[in-house]
């Protein structure tokens, strides 16, 4: 598949999946049935509050009220939600004669961000999804941010470890990450710096020690990748972070390249292996894969054709044929190599070799 854009189909067992976002309605904060319109008006209301308090130690009720336009029973009931479900609780201060905004001890609030039923659900299957991609990984960091989470759906009346029991992750081929290597090189990309690491190449059995400014992290196909100038090669590549055996942030600036054009480098390859196109690849798929085969992505540049027999005709550019022919093969006999001659003979000559294997 094209190297990582954010997006993936639904597939069947033979079929390559990629992640796509869904989108979501937001509903209103809490859970009776009111229309949209009203429920964002209740939210621009509660953000009112503190942006008029946060600008002045006090103001008083028949202030508040009049600026808001509400009634003193909905005050009432806005206080109640800014303290139970927002942890901004708004007290009234007799020294001051008015009403201030008061942070407690040991309290923290989300800053800025207020959400709906909706918008919390969405946050737990995202953060539930991230625990399971890798446990160790973010799990410590995020459990803060899992407990308000946990709180707020309590107050709405859900209960959040359903939530975690009916969301999971399927990994295939995933290998070990080492978190220690993980967390070093994605410390080195946030904040622009090089990265001495240790890196082991499992083709030639050969362990590297080069220094590396790290550009991008990327997710692929359930394992992690850094694209990085190599300052001993002097060129960008691609490193598995799990074929790291040690990292350490070095205090040196980053040497920056510009995103976009080496994006356009990486990504005119063909799955991880980056690189200008060398060619182009045209499969025919079997009527029986072509439901699926023609709803997935495979390459940001793809062409595909239904035929009126049911079958289905792929094309897209590689640079480096190795992960294409493990993809081709997954299909068996589902799936025909037209051209290039060249690929369609290497994937011929691969499947002599398995028959000979099979043949003894």
């Amino acid at each position: 598949m094209g190297r990582p854009s954010n997006c993936t189909a639904a597939a069947a067992p033979n079929s390559m999946p990629r992640p796509r976002n869904a989108e979501h309605r937001a509903r209103p904060l809490h859970c009776s049935k009111i229309e949209p319109h009203a429920a964002m008006s209740e939210i621009d209301r509660l953000y009112r509050y503190k942006t008029l308090l946060s600008s002045r130690r006090a103001m008083a009720r028949e202030d508040i009220l009049s600026e808001l336009e509400i009634s003193p029973a909905t005050f009432k009931r806005d206080l109640a939600k800014l303290r139970d479900r927002l942890n901004s609780p708004i007290v009234f201060d007799r020294d001051l004669g008015g009403y201030r905004l008061e942070k407690p001890d040991n309290a923290t609030e989300l800053p800025g961000f207020w959400f709906s039923q909706d918008e919390i659900l969405a946050l737990m299957t995202i953060q539930t999804m991230i625990v399971q991609l890798n446990p160790g990984l973010l799990g410590p960091k995020l459990q803060p941010l899992r407990k308000r989470l946990d709180d707020m759906l309590t107050h709405q009346g859900l209960d959040p470890q359903l939530l975690t029991q009916r969301v999971r992750a399927v990994h295939a081929g995933k290998r070990h990450l080492p978190l220690a290597a993980f967390e070093h090189v994605a410390k080195a990309t946030f904040e622009r710096k090089q990265v001495r690491i240790q890196h082991h190449n499992r083709m030639s059995g050969q362990t590297i020690e080069r220094d590396i400014s790290p550009q991008q992290l990327i997710h692929y196909r359930d394992n992690w990748y850094a694209d990085a100038w190599c300052h001993l090669r002097k060129e960008v590549r691609s490193f598995s972070i799990d074929a790291i055996q040690n990292a350490t942030v070095l205090d040196k600036d980053a040497k920056d390249i510009d995103l976009q054009a080496m994006r356009q480098q990486l990504d005119g390859g063909y799955g991880i292996f980056g690189g200008s196109p060398k060619d182009w690849a045209e499969l025919r798929f079997s009527a029986a894969r072509a439901g699926w085969v023609r709803h997935e992505s495979w390459h940001p540049q793809q062409q595909g054709l239904l035929h009126p027999d049911g079958s289905y005709t792929l094309r897209l550019p590689y640079a480096d044929e190795r992960e294409l022919m493990g993809d081709i093969l997954r299909f068996g006999a589902e799936v025909e190599v037209l051209k290039p001659a060249a690929l369609r003979h290497k994937v011929q000559a691969e499947i002599v070799r398995m028959a000979a294997l099979y043949g003894r």
